[in-house]
């Protein structure tokens, strides 16, 4: 499902920054074909069943593109580390198509998003509180 908005956004995005918001939503429901739109905090973020999956924005000199749960996500490519980089998101700063991954690459970390998202982890159990 689609938003308007983000239509809007990426038509007010700069020139360089169009392609690739284009580039990402279009992967993102390619890979995660439920997936809907909305716009929270002022950029486009993309939600499964009800949860954040991911979400993208565009500044003056750069993209960004945010895996909500990556820091949860096994990484073998090794694209998520933000231990280095010097901007907002998991891919750095994006500047270009170039800059992206690999399509294949970047859809499986989706379906793996989405996965994690969706699966059911009992909560953790805590010690019953002693009275004071």
């Amino acid at each position: 499902m689609t938003d308007k908005r983000i239509d809007e956004y990426i038509k007010k995005s700069r020139a360089f920054a169009q392609p690739v918001l284009t580039h990402l939503r279009q992967l993102i429901h390619d890979a995660v074909p439920d997936v809907s739109e909305t716009i929270k905090w002022g950029f486009p973020h993309f939600l499964y069943e009800g949860a954040i999956l991911c979400s993208m924005a565009s500044f003056k000199e750069h993209c960004a593109f945010i895996l909500w749960n990556g820091k949860y996500l096994e990484d073998p490519h090794t694209i998520l580390a933000t231990e280095n980089r010097t901007s907002m998101g998991h891919l750095g700063r994006i500047t270009s198509l170039k800059d992206l991954p690999p399509d294949k690459i970047l859809k499986h970390y989706l379906k793996a998003a989405a996965v994690f998202d969706t699966a059911k982890v009992p909560a953790k159990k805590t010690a019953p509180k002693k009275e004071l």
